[in-house]
């Protein structure tokens, strides 16, 4: 199985490439800093499957997934990234990724992911599944009703984290109480930030105090 490896951190991409060479039956024929490389370099080697980042510079990685499936639809591409909101994960899937890997993924599970992608089989980590599963589901005509609008496009999700780190808890806690990994709670974070034009926790407080999304008592 010929791969190719993207993945604009570099010290991240060279220990994938050292991974990967260990396991048999993988040749990681080269690898990539951003998205316009991984394009090139396919077109270049014409890989079985790309595992690819998301969030890079210059192209990024659901824009070269597009691209890669739309001019090599025999190169299938595996995502294994920090990121797994639902954004994130949607956007890869619809741009043609076959399978959906956070970066806490195991060695034995990326093989299994590309394994399967080379024979032309979705892949998907079970956080990934879980929230594809949950995002499927509508709500009940009261819980539509009872819905207020959260203020500057938060998600529900992002105000569930928000209202735990007003109670003092660390990530990793915050992960633990809403049965996700801790990579998905700094993805959770980082929009929050965003969204609230927060620079770090104390502001990210005061804002959910401003507003009213703090943790009952």
């Amino acid at each position: 199985m010929k791969v190719i490896v993207v993945d604009d951190q570099t010290i991240v991409r060279e220990g994938l490439v050292t991974l990967l060479e260990t396991m048999d039956g993988i040749d990681v024929v080269a690898s990539a800093g951003d998205g316009e490389q991984a394009v090139r370099l396919v077109a270049d080697h014409g890989p079985d499957v790309v595992l690819m980042d998301l969030r890079m510079p210059v192209i990024d990685g659901v824009a070269a997934t597009r691209t890669i499936r739309a001019d090599h639809p025999s190169t299938q591409v595996v995502v294994l990234t920090t990121y797994a909101d639902d954004t994130s994960i949607i956007d890869a899937l619809r741009a043609g990724a076959i399978g959906y890997l956070t970066k806490d993924a195991g060695r034995d599970h990326i093989r299994r992911a590309l394994e399967a992608a080379a024979a032309g089989q979705a892949v998907l980590d079970p956080t990934v599944h879980a929230r594809l599963v949950a995002s499927a589901v509508p709500p009940t005509p009261q819980e539509a009703g009872d819905a207020t609008p959260l203020p500057d496009g938060l998600t529900a999700r992002e105000a569930d984290v928000l209202r735990l780190i007003t109670g003092g808890l660390s990530n990793l806690e915050i992960a633990k109480t809403l049965f996700v990994s801790e990579a998905t709670i700094k993805t959770h974070i980082n929009h929050i930030y965003t969204k609230t034009a927060s620079r770090d926790r104390a502001q990210a407080i005061t804002y959910a105090h401003r507003h009213g999304l703090t943790t009952p008592g």
